[in-house]
């Protein structure tokens, strides 16, 4: 025995970022919660209609949106990563660079929801159709808000990140961004098989 104290590794926060962001993302969910149900009952009420119209949604616009949701998650994982394991001096470039991933993914995303609506605007389709695209537009653009909200937050800390900002020791930062991320897909991935793909019972 050398009589020196053990070394030990300190815990990781849990959960991880800033506490605050864990009561809006609770706060976000809820309100998500609340429009999936509303469109359940909703989908019971005018079974026909929803059914009918939900064929006429293009599920590869949903699954190249969801690929670039979980390809960003991934990146802002990978960062997250990368910050934990570095120091300051060897941490700048792969956590910039896996968040520019994650940004980039983001603007993917609203480029092509916003094509994916200019095809709908052209075919005569809006928000007044019928009441399953009153809740198609409705759900959709409520989750397109909260997407761009996070281009703008992995915006921020990927420049912060360029500068040195998150390292090993200084990850609450890039650990609130990828919250908030991960947030955003999770809700993306119930509502794309909601409206898309799954046919509720009658």
């Amino acid at each position: 025995m050398t009589g020196e104290p053990p070394v030990t590794t300190p815990k990781a926060a849990y959960p991880p970022g800033d506490l605050a962001i864990w009561f809006f993302i609770f706060a976000e969910l809820t309100a998500f919660f609340a429009l999936f149900v509303s469109y359940a009952v909703s989908y019971r009420g005018h079974y026909d209609l929803f059914a009918t119209m939900q064929q006429t949604l293009d599920p590869e616009w949903g699954a190249v949106n969801t690929v670039l949701l979980l390809v960003g998650s991934w990146a802002v994982a990978r960062g997250v990563v990368a910050a934990e394991s570095l120091p300051q001096q060897k941490a700048a470039r792969p956590v910039g660079a896996w968040l520019l991933v994650a940004t980039l993914c983001g603007v993917g995303f609203l480029v092509s929801k916003g094509m994916e609506y200019a095809a709908k605007y052209r075919a005569g389709i809006d928000l007044d159709t019928n009441l399953f695209y009153t809740f198609y537009y409705s759900l959709t653009a409520f989750h397109a808000m909260h997407v761009l909200l996070g281009v703008v937050i992995l915006t921020i800390v990927t420049a912060k990140a360029a500068r040195g900002a998150y390292h090993m020791g200084a990850t609450v930062g890039i650990e609130t961004a990828a919250s908030y991320w991960h947030m955003v897909d999770l809700v993306w991935l119930i509502l794309f098989p909601l409206l898309y793909l799954i046919r509720l019972p009658a």
